[in-house]
């Protein structure tokens, strides 16, 4: 029995997997599966599987809101991943962009607010960036968990924040 490395959901074409590296190669909806994989270059690669050959390529990469968009042998592909802490997220109820609303942000840490990136009344959509938070000597782009409008800034430019502090207001 190989040893699970990590476990993944990925959603593509809107089809959803459950995705299990291990040290074997990987299983797929329970299906074990060890694709030989060869970079051929920047974003391209060479797949081989079950003694089928297939040519992909990285088209577009979002690692941030963990979306990805493939080219495998020119057919497209788009692919959401979660891991983890999203599926944990997911089965607490935590996930507000499965709601579509928001009511407001929060900071995920204490830090210092270098940038604003909205104003009042601005419209956000998913991922838009909202603000950039220092913390812990890192510059962290906090961007929006769904859609909405901005009704209040709770914090400006150099403002110092708490962990769990309102940072935006949304309208209801």
């Amino acid at each position: 029995m190989s040893t699970t490395l990590s476990a993944y959901k990925a959603i593509i074409n809107k089809r959803s997997l459950d995705i299990t590296e291990t040290e074997d190669g990987y299983t797929v909806n329970g299906a074990a599966l060890q694709p030989d994989i060869l970079p051929m270059g920047d974003g391209y690669f060479h797949i081989l599987l079950e003694n089928k050959s297939y040519r992909a390529e990285v088209v577009k990469a979002d690692a941030t809101a963990k979306s990805f968009t493939f080219k495998i042998n020119n057919k497209p592909y788009t692919v959401e991943v979660k891991d983890k802490f999203d599926l944990l997220l997911e089965k607490m109820g935590m996930n507000s962009a499965s709601s579509g609303k928001i009511n407001s942000l929060r900071a995920p840490m204490p830090g210092l607010i270098i940038d604003l990136k909205v104003k009042q009344g601005d419209a956000v959509k998913l991922n838009d960036p909202l603000l950039i938070l220092e913390a812990m000597k890192m510059e962290n782009i906090l961007k929006s968990p769904g859609e909405g409008i901005v009704k209040t800034l709770k914090i400006k430019k150099g403002d110092s924040v708490e962990k769990n502090q309102v940072l935006i207001e949304f309208q209801d």
